[in-house]
């Protein structure tokens, strides 16, 4: 047996490691620029909500230790195949890799604007790439080291920045403008939908769960702190932006984080916060690589995807699905490379994927309850039924109100319904003829969990079950 080495920094580190991103830094900038100050408490109101996702899908990894799929096998238990590969197809690998293209592809444009010449942004997107998937394909370690060190760099730049700005110790000129824009609690409310984009993700430590010591204290315990943490350090740079950026600039930028360097150290500010924006993509798109293969991993092993994404290299990495996540971060990267209109609506769009997939985890959390009352669980949300309940109803008003643009949140509605109407297509033909089940019966929990072990595949496949 492999001995455990991730402890509860490493599961900060990664939480932390995806929720900080440099779309983050744009959406905290246009909900700063909307509001001024008060942005905070939207802000504080969509991490809580985040905790609730926390909270239930930790109670689901108790109730499911050592699963690799993560929230696939936990819908898989609950409520059947077919809302599980949806929402897994949708809500994770199409959303993810999408937005991780949109963070590459804004690190990009950033770092060609800083640099200057003639060459390509795409290029940078490709050798960021690259050289992050060489450095997975090596395997748990290198990712935990350089997820440390990255998270360590980022959070450090990110707080030092704000702390500089928030005293007002910055070379710049500082402007005279007024703490708060609005503070109509409706307005404020509303604004939670940008805000809760700023704590997405924080889940990705669930996955890697096998490779953390005493899993079942450290993994909710890292995860809350992380999200704690970036409310923290956002929160310092809302009130850095006030004492050096126009409220009305940050809201219109689409680099608030380079306009805001710029603002408080001059040139030398906007090289560091570029340097950030680096920092925040390897960040992401480590994690993302790393997780989303695990998480394909283990839905290959419920032959939920092809066999391949199961395939491990010598260092016991799921090398396909690490490949192909990057592949995919390419193409999302490419069609939006420049385009700070393309950018914006990606990013909408993947999160109302994602919103839908944390709606998920809490009924799973409730049918769990119902069905299997008595079942063992080393965490369990506590207040029963309620804080499932408040993050579905939360996470659905995010969803609602998506954009505060009719225009681009009835696009936006029409764009991710298309999308699920045609994973919902091709879920039920894999389901009824490749994995030969029930759309929509749900699959007893022990049999789940029987299928991380390889055997169960190659006897259902001996038994001409499985194709």
């Amino acid at each position: 047996m492999n001995e455990k080495k991730l402890g509860l920094g490493n599961v900060v580190s990664i939480s932390v490691g995806l929720v900080v991103a440099t779309s983050c830094l744009v959406s905290l900038g246009n909900g700063a620029g909307t509001l001024g100050v008060t942005f905070i408490l939207a802000m504080a109101i969509a991490m809580l909500l985040n905790m609730t996702t926390v909270a239930s899908l930790s109670e689901l990894n108790a109730l499911m230790p050592n699963t690799t799929g993560g929230l696939a096998q936990y819908t898989l238990a609950a409520l059947g195949p077919f809302p599980t590969l949806i929402s897994m197809v949708g809500g994770y690998i199409i959303c993810n890799t999408m937005s991780c293209g949109v963070e590459a592809s804004i690190f990009s444009f950033s770092l060609a604007d800083v640099v200057g010449g003639h060459i390509p942004s795409f290029v940078y997107t490709l050798i960021m790439t690259v050289i992050i998937l060489l450095a997975n394909l090596r395997g748990v370690d290198m990712f935990a080291k350089i997820q440390d060190i990255v998270a360590f760099l980022l959070v450090g730049s990110l707080v030092a920045m704000g702390f500089i700005g928030m005293i007002g110790m910055g070379t710049g000129v500082k402007v005279q403008q007024p703490y708060v824009l609005n503070a109509d609690f409706k307005d404020i409310a509303a604004m939670t939908a940008v805000a809760f984009w700023l704590f997405i993700g924080a889940e990705y430590a669930i996955p890697i769960s096998k490779e953390v010591k005493n899993a079942k204290r450290n993994v909710p315990l890292g995860m809350m702190i992380g999200l704690f943490l970036i409310f923290i350090m956002q929160s310092v740079m809302v009130l850095g932006f006030h004492n050096y950026v126009d409220w009305g600039e940050l809201a219109d930028s689409a680099a608030p984080h380079l306009l805001y360097g710029y603002a408080v150290l001059g040139e030398v500010g906007k090289v560091w916060m570029m340097l950030v924006g680096a920092l925040a993509v390897i960040s992401t798109q480590n994690s993302t690589v790393n997780s989303l293969a695990v998480i394909c991993q283990g839905m290959a092993k419920m032959n939920m995807m092809p066999k391949i994404f199961s395939k491990t290299n010598k260092h016991n990495v799921p090398w396909f699905g690490q490949v192909f996540v990057s592949a995919a971060i390419l193409i999302f990267g490419y069609l939006s490379d420049s385009s700070a209109d393309m950018i914006s609506f990606l990013i909408l769009a993947g999160s109302v994927f994602w919103m839908i997939s944390y709606i998920l985890a809490h009924v799973d959390v409730l049918v769990f309850r119902k069905r299997l009352p008595n079942a063992p669980r080393n965490f369990k949300v506590p207040c029963g039924a309620l804080f499932p309940v408040i993050g579905i109803v939360g996470t659905a008003y995010m969803v609602l109100n998506i954009s505060s643009d009719p225009h681009e949140r009835l696009m936006i509605w029409l764009l991710t319904g298309g999308c699920f109407i045609v994973l919902g297509i091709y879920s039920a033909v894999w389901i009824k003829f490749k994995m030969k089940m029930k759309v929509f019966k749900s699959i007893p929990l022990e049999k789940v969990m029987a299928m991380e072990n390889d055997l169960y595949y190659y006897v259902r496949k001996s038994k001409g079950i499985w194709k």
